[in-house]
């Protein structure tokens, strides 16, 4: 049997916060982006991984911000109502996946996503 460091299992745990603290936006208004900055704000000097997932998370969330603001706008020509359907799915999706591959360490980069906050 494998014996997983410690260390290891927290930093990949914490990276997975990184992406599930987004869907505190069901319950805060903008709580897609706050979860993210706060678990990555805290734990980005003690983890690598959580600090590039966080960031990750956090340019992803911003990205489909504006892409929901975009469909919005868009409900206008009726082109708006299934935009904005599929972004919904579309952005759990992704968020589920990605928590799941933080989980197993990989450093998951978001599809669709504006890199607002460089990586270094």
């Amino acid at each position: 049997m494998e014996r997983i460091d410690e260390n290891s299992q927290n930093e990949r745990i914490w990276a997975m916060f990184c992406h599930l603290s987004a869907f505190a936006g069901f319950i805060i208004p903008f709580g897609n982006i706050i979860g993210p900055v706060v678990v990555w704000s805290i734990k980005k000097d003690q983890y690598p991984l959580v600090d590039h997932q966080g960031r990750e998370a956090i340019n992803f969330q911003i990205s489909m911000l504006i892409y929901y603001l975009a469909g919005f706008i868009l409900i206008f020509v009726l082109i708006g109502i299934p935009l904005l359907i599929a972004l919904f799915f579309f952005s759990i999706i992704i968020t589920v996946v990605a928590a799941i591959k933080a989980n197993e360490g990989v450093r998951y980069r978001y599809p669709l996503s504006i890199r607002f906050i460089d990586q270094t």
